[in-house]
């Protein structure tokens, strides 16, 4: 829905403004610390009541380190229904909200990584009931934001679903992570950088909305790991709750932007690119790490050097090699980046790069 306005300007001028309807959905609840998962009954409650029946996803690792303290939270609900998602597919999210439907499950929880919360929250838009997210580990910024990546579709690309109800981060639980997915969560973050730019980009050449507050709120949380890289890096309480805030921080700047654009970008597609040229050899965050300098490179932004070095410092892997890819396996994610998600203009083009230009950038850059 959109209408005309008419905004004043100056005695002798006038402008027509065609200001459309911008809806935002943002979590209900925060509730970050040690310890806050004994909140998880509270926030039920609120939400879903007594009456109605609970749903609990998770993964086979997760269920021992979460899922059954969930589980033993809820048990005055009258009924609590468990599933261990094996993989973050779509086949798999439809099996299960088939099941919840089956069940009549009125609120459903996500217990674990990024990929079990993105299929709480399809299955949560697929019923139209609330979701609950509950990290174990901050490896992504999709435990606050209404986006799922699931394999299984056309493309690799961000289904917007369910904007979770509440988000209860118990950084007790989430510090047994191991230290890679800590790591990832940080490298995640390090790449707004360049989705702002490319954001602003595509609304200067091409016209696309951009939303300067969520803009600048992916932004913070870039900067934020940015500055304190060695308490998040010493693997301290005081850094996981930094990372895991920032994280929120940027689901949020999502939600109100109404789109993945201020934290997706480039470096993305670069990373979904070495999904289909070399699947399962590295972590989404240690991927897109890894774009970020590229396409920091690639703008001429000097900062390259200084997100190189903060990841070497902290331990992000900084090579091709150090992540298991081949020099030819890079180059040629970088040539087809541009084309995973065409409608999506970044600093790639529209023609994307040459293989003698991905050659030269990737050496240029130190990463191979």
């Amino acid at each position: 829905m959109a209408r005309l306005i008419w905004y004043y300007k100056d005695v002798k001028d006038w402008c027509v403004v065609l200001e459309s309807i911008h809806r935002i959905i943002l979590p209900s609840k925060v509730i970050i610390g040690p310890g806050a998962i004994k909140s998880i009954g509270e926030i039920v409650n609120e939400v879903a009541g007594r009456s109605k029946n609970i749903g609990v996803v998770t993964g086979e690792n997760t269920y021992r380190i979460g899922g059954r303290i969930v589980e033993e939270y809820l048990g005055g609900h009258s009924k609590v229904e468990t599933w261990i998602a094996g993989d973050a597919s779509i086949s798999t999210a439809e099996k299960i909200s088939l099941k919840a439907r089956e069940n009549n499950i009125g609120l459903v929880i996500g217990v674990g990584g990024g990929r079990v919360i993105d299929v709480a929250k399809y299955i949560a838009f697929k019923n139209n009931i609330d979701v609950v997210s509950v990290p174990l580990a901050p490896s992504h910024d999709g435990i606050a934001s209404p986006f799922a990546s699931l394999k299984g579709t056309s493309r690799p690309t961000s289904i917007y679903t369910r904007t979770p109800f509440a988000i209860i981060a118990d950084t007790d639980l989430i510090s047994t992570a191991p230290r890679r997915l800590i790591l990832s969560g940080v490298g995640d973050l390090l790449g707004k950088l360049v989705a702002v730019k490319d954001w602003r980009l595509a609304h200067k050449l091409k016209g696309e909305y951009y939303g300067e507050y969520a803009a600048q709120l992916a932004l913070l949380s870039a900067k934020h790991v940015l500055k304190y890289h060695e308490l998040i890096g010493s693997g301290s309480r005081e850094g996981l709750r930094i990372l895991v805030e920032a994280l929120i921080s940027s689901g949020v700047a999502m939600c109100i932007a109404g789109s993945s654009r201020p934290a997706s970008g480039s470096e993305h597609l670069f990373s979904h690119a070495l999904d289909l040229v070399a699947p399962g050899r590295a972590l989404h965050g240690e991927q897109v790490a890894l774009g970020t300098i590229i396409m920091l490179y690639i703008y001429g932004d000097s900062r390259w050097r200084l997100v190189r070095d903060v990841m070497q410092r902290i331990g992000l892997p900084t090579t091709a090699r150090d992540l298991g890819f081949s020099s030819e396996e890079v180059v040629k994610a970088l040539t087809i980046a541009h084309t995973i998600r065409p409608e999506r203009y970044t600093i790639l083009g529209e023609t994307g790069l040459t293989q003698e230009a991905a050659y030269r950038i990737l050496r240029e850059t130190g990463i191979i």
